[in-house]
């Protein structure tokens, strides 16, 4: 399915090389030992907080295609209440809540405690790192006003 996209400006046609830094880090999330499911769920519910209509569209399609189940995706807005979710699961999602409203109180040394119960070092810099990169990808996709027609 071809979408036409529409913004009020292209950030990433005036400076590909944007771009490409930020396909570059996309690109080793995949190579990460993180599932790939994993990696769209955060991707999802952290456009889900800041209502980057465009971000959930594109990310519950690429979610989909990495096995996700449509059932998983429609409750992950009330995962905390869901028992879909795995305490893994759950423990990366509190992360990603607490990463995306940052400016309340950062990101509690309970949640981390428990997000290091389930993962390796390594595989929580990759959670944080996803969560900051889709973070970053709303503030623009919002700021510009980006849309898929």
């Amino acid at each position: 399915m071809n979408k036409v996209i529409k913004h009020r400006l292209d950030v990433w046609e005036e400076e590909p090389q944007y771009w490409e830094l930020i396909s570059a880090i996309d690109k080793r999330l995949y190579q990460s030992t993180l599932p790939k499911s994993l990696i769209e769920i955060i991707k999802i519910r952290v456009s889900q907080i800041n209502k980057c209509a465009y971000c959930i569209d594109f990310h519950t399609q690429d979610a989909l295609r990495h096995g996700e189940t449509p059932r998983r995706i429609f409750a992950l807005s009330a995962w905390q209440e869901s028992p879909l979710f795995s305490d893994s699961e759950r423990s990366v999602l509190e992360v990603a809540e607490e990463m995306t409203f940052i400016f309340q109180h950062g990101v509690s040394d309970q949640a981390y405690e428990k997000l290091h119960s389930f993962f390796q070092k390594k595989e929580i810099a990759d959670i944080m790192i996803c969560i900051s990169h889709m973070n970053f990808l709303n503030r623009i996709g919002i700021s510009t006003k980006t849309q898929a027609l």
